[in-house]
């Protein structure tokens, strides 16, 4: 008797625990819902002017402008689409060299002087990631103005953030055997970083390097609108001119630009793998 009341416990408590958990989803899937129609009344019904929205005759004359592209232009952008290739190799090297120290700060277990560096590491990442790299452009390009330094700044600093978290993470991770053999025979904590950590994370950091350029070859493109420079900037020139045929070339070389850097990052990334 005493096994079969155990029995009927094990079944009871494992109903309750299925009742609870469909509660909890019930309750996330209405809360996500809610607030999706109250997004959706708040943007597209209560906030936008449904009047000055064309009729569907002005919206495809609108994009029959676009086209054809002007496909004589098209060899004018080489230079812009070299520029806009250089700002991304150029921006992501200067994170890559800003993001050691930083990860080297915020790494929990090799941080210097934690009360002190680790939060600056942290704080560094944060702001890093937090501000879109639009903004770090309009910032820089108020400061030196118009062009691809402007650009090149603006990458650095929205790059820094994500390579030095994941090289953080991996320090944090590490093996600690190699570490406690080079303490053992008497190595300063500058040779155990060096000697010890960075042979094991490199790989990881190449591998975030690599993936890193891809994604800045996208941003150098997004950048070059504000007035960073590259096809971005070209582009944004000819939108403002209303001539839409070589704006849509512009987007043709930005998009063989960000095929060449897929195919390149993947390639690359087999390599090292």
């Amino acid at each position: 008797m005493l096994d079969v009341f155990k029995g009927v416990k094990v079944v009871e408590s494992y109903e309750s625990m299925k009742r609870k958990k469909r509660l909890y989803t019930t309750i996330i899937l209405v809360g996500f819902f809610a607030i999706l129609g109250w997004s959706i009344y708040g943007v597209l019904i209560r906030d936008t002017n449904w009047s000055k929205i064309g009729t569907a005759k002005e919206i495809w004359e609108a994009i029959t402008r676009f086209f054809p592209p002007a496909w004589g232009y098209v060899l004018q952008l080489a230079k812009p689409t070299l520029d806009t290739f250089l700002i991304a190799v150029i921006g992501t090297f200067l994170a890559l060299i800003l993001a050691v120290p930083v990860a080297w700060f915020a790494a929990r277990n090799f941080t210097p002087f934690f009360p002190v560096t680790y939060p600056l590491g942290r704080f560094i990442m944060t702001v890093s990631r937090s501000v879109h790299e639009i903004v770090w452009a309009l910032i820089f390009v108020a400061a030196v103005g118009l062009g691809p330094f402007a650009g090149i700044i603006a990458l650095g600093m929205r790059s820094i953030g994500f390579t030095s978290k994941l090289t953080a993470e991996q320090i944090e991770n590490i093996d600690y055997r190699p570490i406690e053999a080079i303490r053992a025979v008497g190595g300063n904590p500058m040779q155990v970083f060096f000697y010890a950590t960075i042979p094991q994370v490199l790989p990881q950091f190449i591998g975030t390097a690599i993936f890193q350029w891809d994604i800045n070859i996208r941003r150098a493109t997004i950048i070059g609108i504000v007035g960073g420079g590259g096809l971005g900037l070209v582009f944004s020139q000819k939108m403002a001119s209303y001539q839409y045929t070589h704006a849509t070339a512009c987007l043709m070389a930005i998009l063989l630009l960000v095929l060449v850097g897929e195919y390149t990052s993947t390639r690359l990334r087999t390599l090292i793998q």
